[in-house]
């Protein structure tokens, strides 16, 4: 038995999630927030460059409450997330922030995510980006794509954003979803991972929070291959919607009722 599923296990013990693949510059900055926050750290190393490599195990040694975990070679976004988040659970925090390791989220905002899942630790927080004017466009106008096809996935408009990796997961149904089918490993972790939470039944909280798009920033994003990863996920999204629409309307008609 975990110390997650001990009867003495606290209700709320939130830690954070952070993939780091050769953010060499801001990891630093962005643990330590986290650490200022009081949460524990967990930081998952895809397969980093040797420069990154460095960094993480003099941030590793000098900060407490930092678990730094590496995968043999890169695997991808989507994978490291997992590690993390089952590396979390084994641990015994009932859950966990995900947030880049490139300072593209707003740290500041650690306290409102945390004090929304306390007030509600069934649910997954998830962010809805407030973008300034360095968000490149072809990236916005895409997003909204991804959104209609959420909506489809789910027959709801209740999540809002599925691609923000500003999120906060109840780490028991989502480390069960992982040990029933592993999420995707790479880009489309994101999307995927808020679908099928929800239909697990998992209650979705949005908040709005701040997104930056770094000047010089480093994004492992592809357009052509992640687009095609992305279009595969869609395809089976929507493919698994169809058995579950009777029970989607059902919840749906629910929730208007109550």
């Amino acid at each position: 038995m975990s110390p997650a599923e001990r009867v003495d296990a606290p209700a709320f013990a939130p830690c954070a999630v952070v993939p780091i693949y050769n953010h060499k510059d801001t990891i630093a900055a962005t643990v330590r927030s986290l650490r200022g926050h009081g949460l524990d750290v967990v930081v998952v190393d895809d397969g980093s460059n040797q420069a990154t490599r460095e960094v993480l195990d003099e941030l590793d040694r000098q900060t407490p409450g930092m678990r730094l975990i590496r995968l043999p070679g890169n695997q991808g976004k989507g994978r490291a997330l997992s590690a993390g988040l089952l590396a979390a659970r084994e641990s015994g925090f009932t859950h966990a922030l995900q947030i880049d390791a490139d300072g593209q989220h707003d740290v500041a905002d650690v306290p409102r995510f945390l004090a929304a899942a306390r007030a509600a630790p069934e649910a997954m927080i998830c962010g809805r980006p407030v973008y300034d004017d360095s968000v490149p466009r072809a990236r916005l106008y895409g997003r909204y794509l991804t959104h209609a096809f959420v909506w489809l996935e789910t027959l709801s408009f209740q999540i809002q954003d599925s691609m923000c990796g500003f999120r906060l997961y109840p780490l028991g149904e989502t480390c069960a979803e992982i040990a029933r089918a592993p999420f995707p490993s790479r880009m489309d972790f994101d999307t995927e991972a808020a679908v099928r939470l929800f239909w697990r039944g998992v209650p979705v909280h949005n908040l709005p929070t701040r997104v930056i798009y770094p000047e010089n920033g480093l994004s492992h994003f592809r357009m052509w291959r992640d687009n095609v990863r992305i279009t595969a996920m869609h395809t089976r999204l929507v493919l698994g919607m169809l058995p579950r629409a009777p029970r989607l309307i059902w919840r749906a008609a629910h929730r208007k009722a109550a």
